[in-house]
């Protein structure tokens, strides 16, 4: 089965002033609760299209947490993403026979305010250019809740796209690849060329996830290209590393189109946009024709 978004990771300070925003904002928050042998909690913004927001933040300080270093050393955002894997030993088995290395399976889990208890098995590559896997132990449905919890008074539907920097995208390619597999194309998953971002100097691949697309970006190698997009993708990934940066979710209201007050959204770069009429391979949609505002 084709590898499919399943999460998108934001840092906060405050779990509870960050609820509160989110729900003015127009999504309906449900708390999740509290990872055992962690000092996190966190709480969940799930779409119609399964894909959801993890709102997580740190009741102590836990230096030797990646995510947290991320939230310390550069504010609140988006710090990782997820996919979703029918079975993560047999993905991370495939993965390494294809030459790319993951840590893992290894389990996790969470337990949620109503006590009920959740596990899960991840697996990680190295490069933070890749997503982790995130694959169920127990029924998705008591990590992901269904139902009304999924509908938003901002009319938010799911995760139309991902954007992640990275550095060389010919060989962030070639790991995604790795990590999808040679039958990636035969199971749903598209991977597009590498295309110059119009009006920047930023070159992008497409990589379609089911409903979702993660949209590749990287400067342009040749310096003599050099110009403000890529510069400032370049300032980007210096400062803060490879990884993801901004979203779009599908609305089905205008009158709700448009980016969110980063504020608000705890410095996470979300934007909400109509579904286009037809998806086009190696295009990347509306929301990013242009390159985000990093600032």
């Amino acid at each position: 089965m084709p590898l499919k978004l399943d999460h998108i990771v934001i840092a906060v300070h405050d779990l509870e002033r960050t609820i509160a925003d989110y729900g003015a904002l127009g999504f309906h928050v449900l708390r999740g609760g509290d990872h055992p042998g962690r000092a996190t909690h966190n709480a969940l913004v799930v779409f119609g299209d399964g894909s959801y927001f993890e709102l997580i933040a740190w009741r102590e300080p836990s230096p030797g947490e990646r995510w947290w270093q991320l939230l310390q050393k550069h504010g609140e955002g988006i710090v990782d993403f997820a996919l979703l894997p029918h079975d993560t030993a047999a993905t991370v088995a495939g993965a390494k026979e294809r030459g790319l290395l993951l840590e893992g399976p290894l389990d996790g889990g969470r337990v949620r305010p109503d006590g009920e208890r959740l596990r899960w098995q991840t697996a990680r590559a190295p490069s933070a250019d890749l997503p982790f896997l995130c694959g169920d132990l127990t029924p998705r449905a008591l990590r992901v809740p269904e139902g009304e919890v999924r509908v938003h008074a901002n009319g938010a539907l799911g995760v139309a796209s991902l954007a992640v920097a990275v550095r060389d995208l010919d060989a962030t390619l070639a790991r995604y690849r790795a990590l999808l597999g040679t039958d990636a194309e035969d199971a749903g998953t598209h991977i597009g060329n590498p295309v110059a971002l119009p009006g920047s100097n930023v070159r992008v691949a497409v990589i379609g996830l089911g409903g979702s697309v993660l949209v590749l970006s990287s400067p342009r190698e040749n310096a003599a290209h050099a110009g403000e997009g890529s510069d400032t993708l370049t300032q980007r990934i210096a400062a803060r590393g490879e990884g993801p940066y901004a979203l779009v979710l599908h609305t089905d209201r205008p009158q709700s189109t448009g980016a969110f007050d980063l504020a608000r959204t705890h410095g996470a770069l979300i934007e909400l946009d109509l579904p286009p009429p037809d998806r086009v391979k190696d295009k990347a949609p509306r929301g990013y024709q242009r390159l985000p505002d990093f600032t």
